[in-house]
């Protein structure tokens, strides 16, 4: 009999328990900046020190953190099911908790890619510098998909969810697109679960005809739906 799929969409919410900042204020500034200026790809032609900066400080910052119960608790559905995991996140937290399949749908910290040619991806655990070059010659800028950027994965994660005989969506508000609108494409009346403190019913949630919303941070939320998931799914 094969297994069952469960696709996981998580966003910053989970790894905000590791303790990674978001960086991002109430009033929208990311340490002080506007996103502009250090997430486009207009800020990074008028300063490339500063955007290199920037994400120089979040890669040291991941180094310093490590998964949660959250993470661990996903990658326990592997030995059950099968699990992909689709993330707005661009740290490894996941990869690091021993999950075996993750999309990246907003790029990678740990990784570079050319200025040029967007198909040379490199990994890269360091700092970036302006004197890093791709093989071609190029700068190497973040592995990130800025604002304004195309989402290169959402087409394979569209495919992947449209599969999905359980949906779990953790620790996100639902609010950044494309990512939200996956709910969107899990066929009609599959299961789908929500954890987050503060949830928020986008337009694609509220046409959901099975879903369960608990109200928890990740680190409990997720443990309960994992429970719930092996009890009723898994045969005996």
């Amino acid at each position: 009999m094969s297994k069952k799929k469960i696709v996981i969409l998580t966003g910053a919410g989970i790894s905000a328990e590791s303790g990674i900042q978001t960086f991002r204020d109430a009033d929208g500034l990311w340490e002080g900046h506007d996103v502009m200026e250090v997430a486009s790809p207009q800020g990074w032609k008028k300063n490339r020190e500063l955007v290199l900066d920037f994400y120089n400080q979040r890669r040291a910052q991941l180094h310093e953190v490590e998964p949660n119960a959250a993470h661990f608790a996903l990658a326990d559905l592997d030995e059950h099911f099968e699990v992909c995991v689709i993330t707005q996140n661009v740290d490894d937290l996941h990869e690091r908790s021993g999950q075996k399949r993750v999309l990246h749908l907003h790029g990678e910290l740990l990784k570079a890619r050319s200025s040029m040619d967007p198909s040379i991806i490199v990994d890269w655990p360091k700092d970036i510098t302006t004197d890093d070059k791709c093989p071609k010659g190029s700068q190497l800028r973040p592995h990130i998909v800025w604002f304004g950027e195309s989402v290169p994965e959402l087409e394979k994660a569209a495919a992947i969810t449209s599969m999905a005989d359980v949906m779990m969506i953790v620790g996100t508000s639902l609010q950044v697109y494309p990512a939200a609108s996956l709910s969107a494409y899990v066929p009609d009346g599959t299961p789908i679960f929500y954890v987050d403190p503060r949830p928020q019913l986008n337009y694609e949630l509220q046409k959901a005809k099975n879903l369960t919303v608990i109200e928890e941070n990740a680190t409990t939320g997720v443990r309960k739906v994992v429970d719930i998931m092996i009890e009723t799914l898994v045969k005996k």
